[in-house]
């Protein structure tokens, strides 16, 4: 943005913007704080946050909603993070022997149940967006949700298997999904659908035998056919591939991590590695991470993507596991210590525990938003972090 525009923007803002927006902006324009809560703390708060997104939910329906708004509040229901937030409820609630968060996944599980599609799919979008059509990346992503509750209570398993049965029927023969695009991200095939095939695995863990472990290989097999030789991938962002979001890279290195898991082949983890690699050139010592990079791994952004920083830090954490490299594990706690000093775990309760889209408030990447997904990714990263020390 040039600097006459962002002055400009900056002015009918000041007219414009909610108090508490302007505070959040002034707040986050001194600089990251200096106070980091702990690793315990924002889990908790974390947890209590989506709690409070699904009891808020503007739709009123048990999903989560996507996002508290500095400027209009809470938002309707968003499936697909709703999916992938339910095995983080459970996995908390079953480590801490509390009952809360495992009801309300599998009332998040029941719900997406009752919106499922006729021919096993998911929409896009948030409740009430249009148009409502089955697509490939929200199915996959709540997959993995309905794998999770399935482990938990077996009236999951149908819902689990029509959702995957629909993902490998609607699968390219070359392993990419071209079928069903979301209508809410520009056209063209993506490379980061390899979450999608996070969400096979885990339902192969359930029903080997449907053929879901080879259409996730497949596509992760795809996916690592645009994988330059410094680990950067092409063709992986909603908007613009040339300089994709840490958020959108974070998907495709976490599904070549559980091609890895799942296979145990080593090609995969070498794939995961030269893109760890290549993204540890890109944070500094204070944690932060552009929230996009070109295919040098360069800064292309100016505000950081703290979805896609936790991200990473599981993603990290996940390969320290494996191959004990300190370098992995010390990005990972960097990143997210960066991530938790911008949490607030004391105050209002729209905002008490959230994640924002960017740090600054004002970023590209959702904002003024609390992201319900950023928050998930936090406790995962957090938690991850946990179990490595």
């Amino acid at each position: 943005m040039s600097p006459l525009k962002q002055a400009a923007r900056l002015l009918l803002d000041q007219v414009q913007l909610p108090a508490t927006a302007r505070v959040e902006r002034r707040k986050d324009s001194a600089g990251l704080p200096s106070y980091d809560p702990g690793a315990e703390a924002v889990i908790e708060a974390g947890v209590s946050w989506l709690a409070r997104a699904q009891d808020r939910s503007s739709s009123h329906d048990g999903g989560v909603a996507r996002h508290f708004s500095l400027l209009d509040g809470w938002s309707t229901s968003y499936p697909e993070t709703t999916g992938y937030i339910i095995p983080t409820l459970l996995a908390y609630g079953h480590a801490n022997g509390k009952a809360e968060p495992v009801e309300r996944a599998l009332r998040m599980a029941d719900w997406l149940v009752a919106i499922q599609f006729a021919e096993g799919g998911f929409q896009g979008g948030m409740i009430g967006q249009t148009p409502r059509v089955p697509v490939t990346f929200n199915t996959g992503q709540i997959l993995i949700g309905l794998a999770a509750a399935a482990h938990a209570d077996a009236r999951f398993l149908e819902p689990m298997r029509r959702a995957a049965d629909w993902l490998v029927q609607t699968q390219d023969a070359d392993g990419c999904w071209r079928k069903h695009p979301t209508p809410f991200a520009a056209p063209g095939e993506k490379t980061y659908e390899t979450h999608v095939a996070l969400g096979l695995f885990e339902a192969a863990k359930l029903e080997p035998d449907r053929g879901y472990l080879e259409a996730g290989l497949r596509q992760v097999d795809w996916a690592l056919a645009n994988q330059q030789t410094n680990g950067w991938f092409a063709k992986c962002c909603l908007d613009f591939p040339e300089r994709p979001l840490t958020h959108t890279l974070g998907y495709a290195l976490r599904g070549i991590i559980a091609a890895h898991d799942a296979s145990g082949q080593a090609r995969y983890l070498s794939a995961a590695r030269l893109a760890a690699d290549g993204l540890l050139e890109a944070i500094d010592e204070q944690g932060r991470l552009p929230g996009r990079l070109d295919s040098s791994w360069r800064p292309a952004a100016d505000f950081v993507c703290l979805t896609g920083s936790s991200q990473l830090a599981e993603c990290w954490l996940l390969l320290f596991k494996v191959t004990k490299s300190v370098a992995y594990r010390m990005a990972a706690q960097q990143a997210n210590g960066f991530v938790r000093k911008t949490i607030a775990i004391d105050g209002p309760g729209d905002v008490r525990g959230g994640v924002k889209g960017s740090f600054p408030v004002d970023g590209e990447y959702g904002r003024w938003q609390y992201l319900n997904w950023a928050c998930k990714f936090m406790i995962d990263a957090n938690q991850a972090e946990i179990d490595c020390t």
